[in-house]
């Protein structure tokens, strides 16, 4: 792709397709340069079985949005949607925006999980976490996406509240079993203001069963995969009937893509309302689709310079040019000291349509006045 890029004429545009160039057309200097198409698959063949074939034939690619369209921001992507999530669930539920006072519980701290701690306390709340693999929490303390480790349950539960009381954000994780923290959260009829999981329930080999410490799931995985599926199964029931006796309780219970209710329903748990809807609603249906139908979404940018100060001179002209966006100026205030910078500055917000068109023409504007001291992409 680079020496494809390298030898393009300013009237050619580049085709790359998954990954991989595929032409130069001859166009003109006012068409894009390039243009990308990723993993398109038509309906009849948009299975697992073609795309894995068609993956080791080099033909296609997980990496299908930002990744893939070459505007990768790093973790701070899967971090905004879960902080505008989190957001959009506090303005739904507790006609706020913010959670101040509130206090979260979830699981699962692996690639996407990861993002909830912290997207959480960004939106002032008190979050608790369960994770097994107690590795991978305190990495999660050294990154700055997570406050405090325990393996006490009470230990947690103390800091939380303490944390609620005085409506001063904390994030703790509790090295424990998501199944057994919630089981034990309805014995001590300790109930969360919003619950939700990103545990790896679509994937029952990568599930944690309960009972066993981590490290012997990971052995048992291996010595009987057939039990291991077994234990998985039983370990999610358990898990799905409390989170569906902490909505019960009062709390906000939503799914957040991981497939824990679908499997949940398929070994036999009822999971659906008498009108066919699940019992607890999926977070792109009750909080992301309607922000979507107003035309609110994602919205990014690329430092081309690499200098921050070109960074900082756009968050500043972004807070400045919407000043009534109490959660748009503390998502940017924040990501500035708690979100680390990979490759080139970037950042991305979530703005609605014509807003976006607006900050487009504040952008250029800054280029062309000279106070960005390279274009913006």
């Amino acid at each position: 792709i680079i020496a494809e890029l390298k030898r393009l004429k300013p009237d050619q545009t580049l085709c790359i397709q998954s990954g991989k160039p595929v032409y130069i057309a001859q166009t003109y200097p006012e068409a894009p340069r390039v243009i990308i198409a990723n993993s398109n698959l038509v309906p009849s063949h948009a299975n697992k079985k073609t795309f894995g074939q068609l993956d080791l034939m080099g033909l296609t690619m997980e990496g299908r949005m930002t990744a893939g369209s070459w505007s990768y921001t790093g973790p701070q992507g899967i971090l905004q949607s879960t902080y505008e999530t989190l957001n959009a669930c506090g303005r739904r539920h507790f006609k706020s925006s913010t959670l101040a006072g509130r206090w979260i519980f979830t699981a699962g701290l692996g690639y996407m999980g990861e993002a909830q701690p912290l997207a959480g306390t960004m939106n002032e709340a008190c979050v608790l976490v369960a994770e097994v693999n107690a590795e991978e929490a305190q990495q999660q303390v050294d990154d700055g996406y997570l406050n405090w480790v325990t393996d006490s349950l009470d230990q947690a539960l103390e800091w939380i509240g303490r944390g609620v009381r005085e409506k001063k954000p904390i994030s703790v994780c509790v090295v424990e079993n998501a199944a057994t923290v919630a089981k034990e959260l309805l014995k001590k009829n300790c109930i969360p203001d919003i619950v939700t999981d990103q545990t790896p329930a679509h994937n029952l080999m990568e599930y944690i069963p309960e009972g066993k410490s981590y490290k012997w799931n990971l052995w048992y995985r291996e010595k009987d995969p057939e039990e291991y599926l077994e234990l998985s199964k039983a370990t999610i029931l358990k898990h799905a009937r409390a989170l569906k006796a902490l909505q019960k309780k009062g709390a906000v219970v939503f799914d957040y893509g991981n497939q824990l209710r679908e499997q949940a329903e398929h070994y036999g748990l009822p999971m659906r309302k008498k009108d066919g809807t699940f019992v607890y609603p999926g977070f792109t249906e009750k909080y992301i689709r309607p922000l979507f139908c107003e035309g609110v979404g994602p919205f990014r940018w690329t430092v081309l310079s690499g200098l921050k100060k070109d960074l900082l001179t756009i968050d500043k002209a972004l807070v400045n040019a919407f000043p009534k966006k109490k959660a748009l100026k503390r998502w940017i205030e924040k990501s500035q000291h708690q979100v680390s910078i990979l490759g080139l500055p970037t950042r991305v917000c979530w703005l609605g349509y014509k807003e976006r068109a607006q900050m487009g023409l504040i952008i250029n504007q800054l280029v062309r006045s000279g106070k960005l001291t390279a274009p913006i992409a």
